[in-house]
């Protein structure tokens, strides 16, 4: 098994058995891709806002689940939203700026809005079973 499967094939109540924590494992990836080719001066500045704000969004998930509160769990999805909305503006930034081209930050957006919808379904499920209505 690679090690990338051997990541993947987690044991079941980890977060990484999370769909929504792979997704944004992925879009951690593209974002490095997509900004290793940014003006070299930007390396403290845009590259590395994007890639801290990518970063903290499946760090979130995990911490969040591990904290094995419902509550926590919740605080930390909200952590993630913010991060990921961070993100979505700084790709939009960096696109005004002319350091990328909408073309080559389309699976990053795409991405993004998966991982958005994902998250708010999930919060809105723990909300719900914090109440009891699940």
């Amino acid at each position: 098994m690679s090690e990338k499967s051997s990541l993947m094939a987690a044991e079941s109540g980890s977060y990484k058995s999370l769909i929504v924590w792979q997704k944004s494992i992925a879009l951690v990836r593209q974002i490095y891709i997509l900004t290793k080719d940014f003006p070299p001066e930007e390396k403290f500045g845009i590259i590395s806002q994007m890639r801290r704000a990518a970063v903290s969004i499946p760090s979130n998930i995990a911490e969040g689940q591990a904290r094995r509160t419902t509550p926590d769990f919740i605080r930390f999805i909200s952590n993630a939203e913010g991060s990921l909305a961070e993100l979505d503006t700084q790709l939009i930034m960096a696109i005004e700026l002319q350091m990328c081209t909408d073309g080559a930050a389309t699976e990053c957006f795409s991405l993004i809005e998966e991982n958005r919808k994902m998250l708010n379904a999930l919060r809105r499920s723990l909300i719900a079973k914090s109440k009891g209505t699940v």
